[in-house]
């Protein structure tokens, strides 16, 4: 492997100690890269500041695209000590990198109790076999919205 990759990971790798060293979260941490400078860092965050959506990734996401000033990572490649769960995943997709490099798998988290199949089964779940209860209301209303976007001249497209 490319010595700069590794260096970068060993970045988020002790961003990943650190973090957890100081209390902040889980064993997790990561760095966005964009022409070969660290443009932001980050490192799990949920249990100090009792935000589930703190992880590693989405909080260098969330720095990186301010950044950047924009909503999507072009042209930057993401190194994260873990392979990312399903919502890191998504918001990794919905960022388009040009890369993700990760360091340990979803195996060697389940192995810690991160274990994020349960995820995975419910969203294989059909909505009515899901274990937290999901129904649809107000379809006709929240549509309303949606057709108003439709039509939307002036809207940014992501």
């Amino acid at each position: 492997m490319d010595n700069k990759h590794e260096t970068y990971m060993q970045r988020a790798i002790d961003l990943a100690r650190s973090g957890m060293e100081s209390g902040a979260g889980g064993p997790f941490g990561c760095v966005i890269v964009k022409d070969n400078e660290i443009i932001a860092e980050g490192w799990n965050k949920v249990t100090s500041t009792n935000d589930p959506t703190a992880h590693a990734e989405v909080t260098a996401i969330r720095i990186a695209c301010e950044q950047l000033g924009s909503f999507q990572l072009e042209g930057c490649v993401i190194y994260t000590s873990c392979e990312p769960c399903p919502m890191c995943l998504g918001a990794i997709y919905w960022a388009r990198p040009e890369a993700v490099y990760y360091g340990c798998d979803k195996v060697d988290a389940a192995a810690i109790a991160f274990d994020d199949q349960f995820i995975y089964d419910e969203i294989d779940a059909p909505i009515h076999a899901r274990t937290i209860p999901f129904q649809q209301i107000a379809q006709n209303e929240a549509i309303a919205v949606f057709q108003a976007w439709a039509d939307k001249i002036d809207k940014t497209k992501y």
